[in-house]
Protein backbone atom coordinates (compact mmCIF):
# COMPACT_ATOMS: atom_id res chain seq x y z
CA UNK A 1 0.00 0.00 0.00
CA UNK A 2 1.28 3.28 -1.18
CA UNK A 3 2.10 5.39 2.45
CA UNK A 4 -0.68 8.19 1.55
CA UNK A 5 -2.57 5.25 2.52
CA UNK A 6 -1.05 3.68 4.94
CA UNK A 7 -0.84 6.75 6.70
CA UNK A 8 -4.32 7.35 6.99
CA UNK A 9 -5.05 3.90 8.59
CA UNK A 10 -2.69 4.68 11.78
CA UNK A 11 -5.47 6.00 13.32
CA UNK A 12 -7.23 3.34 15.69
CA UNK A 13 -10.14 1.71 14.42
CA UNK A 14 -10.10 2.68 10.74
CA UNK A 15 -9.31 -0.38 9.38
CA UNK A 16 -12.38 -2.07 10.78
CA UNK A 17 -14.64 0.50 9.96
CA UNK A 18 -13.40 0.39 6.18
CA UNK A 19 -13.70 -3.10 6.48
CA UNK A 20 -17.24 -3.50 8.11
CA UNK A 21 -18.07 -0.51 5.18
CA UNK A 22 -17.03 -2.73 2.47
CA UNK A 23 -19.17 -5.66 3.25
CA UNK A 24 -22.12 -3.04 3.20
CA UNK A 25 -22.10 -1.24 0.12
CA UNK A 26 -21.57 -4.64 -1.88
CA UNK A 27 -25.13 -3.98 -2.33
CA UNK A 28 -25.24 -1.00 -3.82
CA UNK A 29 -23.60 -2.98 -6.90
CA UNK A 30 -25.22 -6.58 -6.80
CA UNK A 31 -29.66 -5.53 -5.64
CA UNK A 32 -29.79 -3.57 -8.95
CA UNK A 33 -28.40 -5.70 -11.58
CA UNK A 34 -29.40 -8.86 -9.52
CA UNK A 35 -33.01 -7.84 -9.82
CA UNK A 36 -32.34 -7.19 -12.97
CA UNK A 37 -30.75 -10.65 -13.95
CA UNK A 38 -33.64 -12.38 -11.86
CA UNK A 39 -35.97 -10.98 -13.18
CA UNK A 40 -35.38 -11.45 -17.04
CA UNK A 41 -34.15 -15.28 -16.44
CA UNK A 42 -37.71 -15.15 -14.51
CA UNK A 43 -39.93 -13.52 -17.09
CA UNK A 44 -37.69 -12.55 -20.21
CA UNK A 45 -39.04 -9.04 -19.70
CA UNK A 46 -36.46 -6.52 -19.56
CA UNK A 47 -38.82 -3.50 -19.28
CA UNK A 48 -40.03 -5.13 -16.10
CA UNK A 49 -36.52 -5.71 -14.67
CA UNK A 50 -35.94 -2.08 -15.27
CA UNK A 51 -38.97 -0.66 -13.51
CA UNK A 52 -37.84 -3.01 -10.48
CA UNK A 53 -33.99 -1.91 -10.71
CA UNK A 54 -35.64 1.79 -10.60
CA UNK A 55 -38.06 1.30 -8.22
CA UNK A 56 -35.49 0.19 -5.62
CA UNK A 57 -33.37 2.92 -6.51
CA UNK A 58 -36.25 5.75 -5.93
CA UNK A 59 -36.63 4.15 -2.82
CA UNK A 60 -33.41 4.78 -1.53
CA UNK A 61 -33.10 8.66 -3.12
CA UNK A 62 -36.50 9.41 -1.47
CA UNK A 63 -35.54 7.38 2.13
CA UNK A 64 -31.53 8.30 2.10
CA UNK A 65 -31.57 11.24 3.01
CA UNK A 66 -34.18 10.93 5.43
CA UNK A 67 -32.18 8.05 7.04
CA UNK A 68 -28.77 10.03 7.07
CA UNK A 69 -30.82 13.04 8.99
CA UNK A 70 -31.87 10.88 11.67
CA UNK A 71 -27.98 9.47 11.74
CA UNK A 72 -26.63 12.98 12.23
CA UNK A 73 -29.25 13.83 15.00
CA UNK A 74 -29.24 10.19 17.34
CA UNK A 75 -25.93 8.50 15.89
CA UNK A 76 -25.20 5.51 13.32
CA UNK A 77 -25.83 2.84 15.55
CA UNK A 78 -29.50 3.74 16.98
CA UNK A 79 -30.76 4.75 13.41
CA UNK A 80 -29.00 2.07 11.58
CA UNK A 81 -29.79 -1.06 12.59
CA UNK A 82 -33.70 -1.15 12.59
CA UNK A 83 -33.36 0.63 9.37
CA UNK A 84 -31.25 -2.51 7.92
CA UNK A 85 -33.29 -4.95 9.08
CA UNK A 86 -36.52 -3.49 7.55
CA UNK A 87 -34.75 -3.49 4.27
CA UNK A 88 -33.24 -7.33 4.71
CA UNK A 89 -36.96 -8.18 5.60
CA UNK A 90 -38.34 -6.18 2.15
CA UNK A 91 -35.48 -8.45 -0.17
CA UNK A 92 -36.51 -11.34 1.55
CA UNK A 93 -40.35 -11.02 0.18
CA UNK A 94 -39.37 -9.79 -2.90
CA UNK A 95 -37.46 -13.22 -3.87
CA UNK A 96 -40.58 -14.84 -2.31
CA UNK A 97 -42.57 -13.20 -4.84
CA UNK A 98 -40.23 -13.24 -7.50
CA UNK A 99 -39.86 -17.16 -7.39
CA UNK A 100 -43.45 -17.43 -7.03
CA UNK A 101 -44.74 -15.71 -9.60
CA UNK A 102 -46.93 -13.26 -7.30
CA UNK A 103 -48.18 -10.70 -9.25
CA UNK A 104 -46.00 -8.08 -10.74
CA UNK A 105 -47.51 -5.79 -8.02
CA UNK A 106 -45.95 -7.38 -5.42
CA UNK A 107 -42.64 -7.28 -6.45
CA UNK A 108 -42.67 -3.17 -6.92
CA UNK A 109 -43.98 -3.13 -3.22
CA UNK A 110 -41.30 -5.22 -1.72
CA UNK A 111 -38.92 -3.50 -4.26
CA UNK A 112 -39.92 -0.13 -2.78
CA UNK A 113 -39.26 -1.56 1.06
CA UNK A 114 -35.91 -3.12 -0.37
CA UNK A 115 -34.55 0.10 -1.65
CA UNK A 116 -34.33 1.33 1.75
CA UNK A 117 -30.90 0.92 2.67
CA UNK A 118 -28.61 3.14 4.65
CA UNK A 119 -26.04 5.03 2.56
CA UNK A 120 -22.78 2.93 3.70
CA UNK A 121 -20.53 4.88 1.99
CA UNK A 122 -22.02 7.99 3.56
CA UNK A 123 -21.09 6.78 7.34
CA UNK A 124 -17.80 5.42 6.70
CA UNK A 125 -16.65 8.65 4.96
CA UNK A 126 -18.83 10.58 7.55
CA UNK A 127 -16.22 8.39 10.12
CA UNK A 128 -12.65 9.56 7.75
CA UNK A 129 -14.31 13.47 8.43
CA UNK A 130 -14.80 13.04 12.11
CA UNK A 131 -10.82 12.20 12.62
CA UNK A 132 -9.45 13.97 9.95
CA UNK A 133 -11.66 17.38 10.52
CA UNK A 134 -9.18 20.07 9.37
CA UNK A 135 -6.34 17.80 7.82
CA UNK A 136 -7.67 18.05 3.65
CA UNK A 137 -4.35 16.24 2.59
CA UNK A 138 -5.49 13.11 4.50
CA UNK A 139 -9.12 13.63 4.02
CA UNK A 140 -8.54 13.42 0.11
CA UNK A 141 -6.26 10.52 0.59
CA UNK A 142 -9.43 8.88 2.84
CA UNK A 143 -11.91 9.96 0.32
CA UNK A 144 -9.42 8.55 -2.48
CA UNK A 145 -9.16 4.91 -0.59
CA UNK A 146 -13.16 4.58 -0.05
CA UNK A 147 -13.23 5.50 -4.12
CA UNK A 148 -11.41 2.49 -4.76
CA UNK A 149 -13.84 0.43 -1.87
CA UNK A 150 -16.65 1.55 -3.63
CA UNK A 151 -15.11 0.51 -6.93
CA UNK A 152 -13.75 -3.03 -5.57
CA UNK A 153 -17.61 -3.25 -4.86
CA UNK A 154 -18.72 -2.69 -8.52
CA UNK A 155 -15.59 -4.71 -9.84
CA UNK A 156 -16.73 -8.02 -7.47
CA UNK A 157 -20.34 -7.02 -6.70
CA UNK A 158 -21.67 -7.88 -10.48
CA UNK A 159 -19.59 -10.99 -10.97
CA UNK A 160 -21.00 -12.29 -7.71
CA UNK A 161 -24.65 -11.68 -8.16
CA UNK A 162 -24.62 -12.01 -12.11
CA UNK A 163 -22.69 -15.61 -11.86
CA UNK A 164 -24.66 -16.92 -9.23
CA UNK A 165 -27.75 -15.71 -10.62
CA UNK A 166 -27.12 -17.51 -14.23
CA UNK A 167 -25.13 -20.19 -12.60
CA UNK A 168 -26.74 -21.47 -9.77
CA UNK A 169 -30.63 -19.81 -9.02
CA UNK A 170 -31.44 -17.10 -9.99
CA UNK A 171 -32.59 -15.52 -6.55
CA UNK A 172 -29.15 -15.77 -5.45
CA UNK A 173 -27.49 -12.68 -6.36
CA UNK A 174 -29.91 -10.59 -4.47
CA UNK A 175 -30.14 -13.22 -1.87
CA UNK A 176 -26.08 -12.44 -0.81
CA UNK A 177 -26.41 -9.27 -1.45
CA UNK A 178 -28.77 -8.60 1.60
CA UNK A 179 -26.78 -10.67 3.70
CA UNK A 180 -23.72 -8.81 3.00
CA UNK A 181 -25.79 -5.70 3.87
CA UNK A 182 -26.98 -6.52 7.33
CA UNK A 183 -23.39 -8.32 8.43
CA UNK A 184 -21.99 -5.06 6.95
CA UNK A 185 -24.28 -2.62 8.55
CA UNK A 186 -24.02 -4.68 11.85
CA UNK A 187 -20.63 -4.76 12.30
CA UNK A 188 -19.62 -0.85 11.39
CA UNK A 189 -22.49 0.05 13.87
CA UNK A 190 -20.55 -2.16 17.07
CA UNK A 191 -17.50 0.59 16.49
CA UNK A 192 -18.78 2.55 18.63
CA UNK A 193 -15.38 4.49 18.98
CA UNK A 194 -14.67 6.10 15.77
CA UNK A 195 -19.06 6.75 15.47
CA UNK A 196 -19.10 10.31 14.64
CA UNK A 197 -20.87 12.41 17.61
CA UNK A 198 -24.92 13.31 17.03
CA UNK A 199 -25.56 16.60 16.91
CA UNK A 200 -29.20 16.92 18.67
CA UNK A 201 -31.63 19.05 16.67
CA UNK A 202 -31.28 22.00 18.89
CA UNK A 203 -27.42 22.03 18.39
CA UNK A 204 -27.81 22.23 14.53
CA UNK A 205 -28.23 24.58 11.59
CA UNK A 206 -31.90 24.78 10.76
CA UNK A 207 -33.33 23.15 7.63
CA UNK A 208 -32.34 20.37 5.51
CA UNK A 209 -29.06 20.16 3.65
CA UNK A 210 -30.20 20.44 0.86
CA UNK A 211 -30.42 24.09 1.16
CA UNK A 212 -27.48 24.87 -0.14
CA UNK A 213 -26.62 25.85 -3.91
CA UNK A 214 -23.84 24.46 -3.93
CA UNK A 215 -24.91 21.15 -3.14
CA UNK A 216 -27.60 21.19 -5.83
CA UNK A 217 -25.67 21.89 -8.30
CA UNK A 218 -23.30 18.50 -7.16
CA UNK A 219 -27.33 16.37 -6.56
CA UNK A 220 -28.92 17.57 -9.75
CA UNK A 221 -25.35 16.67 -12.03
CA UNK A 222 -25.54 13.68 -10.22
CA UNK A 223 -29.03 12.71 -11.68
CA UNK A 224 -27.69 12.67 -14.61
CA UNK A 225 -24.58 11.06 -13.52
CA UNK A 226 -26.64 8.27 -12.32
CA UNK A 227 -28.84 7.59 -15.31
CA UNK A 228 -25.34 7.00 -16.96
CA UNK A 229 -24.50 4.03 -14.53
CA UNK A 230 -28.13 2.63 -14.80
CA UNK A 231 -28.35 2.31 -18.49
CA UNK A 232 -24.79 1.44 -18.93
CA UNK A 233 -25.96 -1.80 -16.66
CA UNK A 234 -29.13 -2.46 -18.07
CA UNK A 235 -28.00 -2.37 -21.75
CA UNK A 236 -24.78 -4.19 -21.15
CA UNK A 237 -26.44 -7.23 -19.71
CA UNK A 238 -28.82 -7.22 -23.17
CA UNK A 239 -25.97 -6.57 -25.15
CA UNK A 240 -24.36 -9.43 -23.72
CA UNK A 241 -27.55 -11.65 -24.05
CA UNK A 242 -27.86 -11.10 -27.83
CA UNK A 243 -24.20 -12.30 -28.36
CA UNK A 244 -24.98 -15.43 -26.36
CA UNK A 245 -22.80 -14.87 -23.49
CA UNK A 246 -24.94 -13.39 -20.76
CA UNK A 247 -22.96 -14.40 -17.49
CA UNK A 248 -20.03 -12.00 -19.79
CA UNK A 249 -21.73 -9.20 -18.87
CA UNK A 250 -20.67 -8.88 -15.25
CA UNK A 251 -16.76 -9.17 -16.22
CA UNK A 252 -17.48 -6.47 -18.79
CA UNK A 253 -18.78 -4.05 -16.14
CA UNK A 254 -16.03 -5.09 -13.88
CA UNK A 255 -13.83 -3.61 -16.18
CA UNK A 256 -16.38 -0.61 -16.17
CA UNK A 257 -15.27 -0.39 -12.48
CA UNK A 258 -11.57 -1.40 -12.51
CA UNK A 259 -10.98 1.50 -14.96
CA UNK A 260 -12.58 3.96 -12.14
CA UNK A 261 -10.40 2.09 -9.24
CA UNK A 262 -7.06 2.28 -10.95
CA UNK A 263 -7.85 6.15 -11.56
CA UNK A 264 -9.38 6.34 -7.97
CA UNK A 265 -6.29 5.20 -6.30
CA UNK A 266 -3.44 6.86 -8.87
CA UNK A 267 -5.79 10.22 -7.88
CA UNK A 268 -5.16 9.43 -4.08
CA UNK A 269 -1.52 9.98 -4.16
CA UNK A 270 -1.55 13.58 -5.24
CA UNK A 271 -1.19 16.45 -3.87
CA UNK A 272 -3.25 18.43 -6.62
CA UNK A 273 -3.65 22.13 -6.45
CA UNK A 274 -6.20 24.87 -7.88
CA UNK A 275 -10.51 24.63 -7.14
CA UNK A 276 -11.90 21.41 -6.70
CA UNK A 277 -15.05 23.17 -8.49
CA UNK A 278 -12.51 23.15 -12.03
CA UNK A 279 -11.39 19.23 -11.52
CA UNK A 280 -14.76 18.37 -10.89
CA UNK A 281 -16.41 19.82 -13.95
CA UNK A 282 -13.52 18.60 -16.28
CA UNK A 283 -14.50 15.16 -14.48
CA UNK A 284 -18.07 15.58 -15.53
CA UNK A 285 -17.19 16.61 -18.97
CA UNK A 286 -15.11 13.58 -19.24
CA UNK A 287 -17.63 11.33 -18.04
CA UNK A 288 -19.77 12.50 -20.76
CA UNK A 289 -17.21 12.24 -23.66
CA UNK A 290 -16.11 8.99 -22.25
CA UNK A 291 -19.90 7.76 -23.50
CA UNK A 292 -19.44 8.18 -27.15
CA UNK A 293 -17.54 5.43 -28.42
CA UNK A 294 -20.34 2.73 -26.81
CA UNK A 295 -22.39 3.67 -30.37
CA UNK A 296 -19.40 1.99 -32.51
CA UNK A 297 -19.54 -1.15 -29.82
CA UNK A 298 -19.99 -4.46 -32.29
CA UNK A 299 -18.20 -6.95 -29.68
CA UNK A 300 -17.83 -7.63 -25.90
CA UNK A 301 -14.13 -7.17 -26.22
CA UNK A 302 -14.65 -3.61 -28.09
CA UNK A 303 -17.47 -2.93 -25.35
CA UNK A 304 -15.01 -3.89 -22.62
CA UNK A 305 -12.57 -1.59 -23.74
CA UNK A 306 -14.64 1.53 -23.99
CA UNK A 307 -15.85 0.92 -20.59
CA UNK A 308 -12.08 0.57 -18.86
CA UNK A 309 -11.84 3.95 -20.83
CA UNK A 310 -14.83 5.37 -19.55
CA UNK A 311 -14.25 4.69 -15.90
CA UNK A 312 -11.38 6.76 -15.86
CA UNK A 313 -13.34 9.33 -15.04
CA UNK A 314 -15.40 8.41 -12.28
CA UNK A 315 -13.76 8.23 -9.28
CA UNK A 316 -11.72 11.50 -9.68
CA UNK A 317 -14.77 13.06 -9.92
CA UNK A 318 -16.48 11.39 -7.12
CA UNK A 319 -13.60 12.03 -4.91
CA UNK A 320 -13.48 15.72 -5.06
CA UNK A 321 -17.75 15.74 -5.20
CA UNK A 322 -16.92 14.71 -1.47
CA UNK A 323 -14.65 17.50 -1.03
CA UNK A 324 -16.99 19.97 -2.80
CA UNK A 325 -19.45 18.32 -0.28
CA UNK A 326 -17.56 19.70 2.57
CA UNK A 327 -17.26 22.94 1.72
CA UNK A 328 -20.82 23.62 0.89
CA UNK A 329 -22.80 21.74 4.10
CA UNK A 330 -22.50 22.88 7.69
CA UNK A 331 -20.83 19.88 10.00
CA UNK A 332 -24.03 19.49 11.64
CA UNK A 333 -25.37 18.09 8.70
CA UNK A 334 -22.50 16.26 6.79
CA UNK A 335 -24.11 12.81 6.56
CA UNK A 336 -27.09 13.98 4.82
CA UNK A 337 -24.74 15.93 2.89
CA UNK A 338 -23.09 12.99 1.41
CA UNK A 339 -25.91 11.21 1.31
CA UNK A 340 -27.65 13.32 -1.01
CA UNK A 341 -25.30 13.37 -3.61
CA UNK A 342 -25.74 9.15 -3.26
CA UNK A 343 -29.48 10.44 -3.90
CA UNK A 344 -28.97 11.80 -7.12
CA UNK A 345 -27.31 9.02 -8.35
CA UNK A 346 -30.15 6.51 -7.43
CA UNK A 347 -32.59 8.80 -8.54
CA UNK A 348 -30.66 8.80 -12.15
CA UNK A 349 -30.33 4.78 -11.43
CA UNK A 350 -33.69 4.61 -11.44
CA UNK A 351 -34.29 7.22 -14.37
CA UNK A 352 -31.41 5.41 -16.81
CA UNK A 353 -32.48 1.85 -15.76
CA UNK A 354 -36.06 2.28 -17.08
CA UNK A 355 -35.53 4.15 -19.66
CA UNK A 356 -32.43 1.51 -20.82
CA UNK A 357 -34.90 -1.38 -20.46
CA UNK A 358 -37.29 0.17 -22.45
CA UNK A 359 -35.52 1.24 -25.34
CA UNK A 360 -33.39 -2.52 -25.45
CA UNK A 361 -37.03 -4.17 -25.39
CA UNK A 362 -38.44 -1.67 -27.90
CA UNK A 363 -35.15 -1.49 -30.53
CA UNK A 364 -32.29 -3.65 -29.52
CA UNK A 365 -29.21 -3.50 -27.05
CA UNK A 366 -27.09 -1.46 -29.89
CA UNK A 367 -29.78 1.33 -29.42
CA UNK A 368 -29.60 1.27 -25.74
CA UNK A 369 -26.33 2.91 -25.51
CA UNK A 370 -27.89 6.25 -26.77
CA UNK A 371 -29.50 6.61 -23.38
CA UNK A 372 -26.09 6.90 -21.40
CA UNK A 373 -24.69 9.18 -24.31
CA UNK A 374 -28.27 11.97 -23.73
CA UNK A 375 -27.22 11.52 -19.91
CA UNK A 376 -23.71 12.89 -20.27
CA UNK A 377 -24.92 15.56 -22.03
CA UNK A 378 -27.54 16.66 -19.68
CA UNK A 379 -24.87 16.13 -16.76
CA UNK A 380 -22.20 18.46 -18.67
CA UNK A 381 -25.00 21.18 -19.43
CA UNK A 382 -26.30 21.01 -15.93
CA UNK A 383 -22.44 21.63 -14.35
CA UNK A 384 -21.72 23.83 -16.62
CA UNK A 385 -24.57 26.47 -15.96
CA UNK A 386 -23.79 25.50 -12.12
CA UNK A 387 -20.13 25.82 -11.84
CA UNK A 388 -20.02 29.41 -10.38
CA UNK A 389 -22.32 27.97 -7.50
CA UNK A 390 -19.69 26.01 -7.16
CA UNK A 391 -17.00 27.72 -7.33
CA UNK A 392 -16.30 29.68 -3.73
CA UNK A 393 -17.28 27.64 -0.43
CA UNK A 394 -20.86 28.25 0.74
CA UNK A 395 -20.61 31.46 3.44
CA UNK A 396 -22.57 29.58 6.04
CA UNK A 397 -21.69 25.78 6.67
CA UNK A 398 -18.66 23.70 5.17
CA UNK A 399 -15.62 22.33 7.12
CA UNK A 400 -13.46 25.71 6.95
CA UNK A 401 -16.30 27.79 8.69
CA UNK A 402 -16.89 25.35 10.88
CA UNK A 403 -12.84 24.95 12.51
CA UNK A 404 -12.92 28.44 12.43
CA UNK A 405 -16.15 28.71 14.59
CA UNK A 406 -14.24 26.02 16.96
CA UNK A 407 -11.39 27.81 17.06
CA UNK A 408 -12.93 31.11 18.18
CA UNK A 409 -14.53 29.11 21.16
CA UNK A 410 -11.42 27.78 21.89
CA UNK A 411 -12.08 24.26 21.38
CA UNK A 412 -9.48 22.28 19.58
CA UNK A 413 -10.19 20.86 16.18
CA UNK A 414 -8.40 17.35 15.53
Amino acid sequence: MPSPYRAIFAAPGTRAFSAAGLLGRMPLSMMGIGVVTMVSQLTGRYGLAGALSATLAMAAAVMGPQVSRLVDRYGQRRVLRPVTLFAAGSVAGLLVCAQQRFPDWTLFVFAAGAGCVPSVGSMVRARWAEIYRGSGRQLHTAYSWESIVDEVCFIFGPIVSIGLSTAWFPEAGPLLAGGFLVVGVFWLTAQRATEPRPHPEEHSTGGSALRSPGLQVLVLTFVATGAIFGAVDVVTVAFAEERGHKAAASLVLAVYALGSCLAGAVFGLLHLQGKPSTRWLVGVCAMAVSMIPLQLAGSLPFLAVALFVAGLAIAPTMVTTMALVEQHVPRTRLTEGMTWTSTGLAVGVALGSSAAGWVVDASGAVAGYAVPVVAGALAAAVALLGYRRLAEPAPTGGRGEDDRHLRTNGEHVA
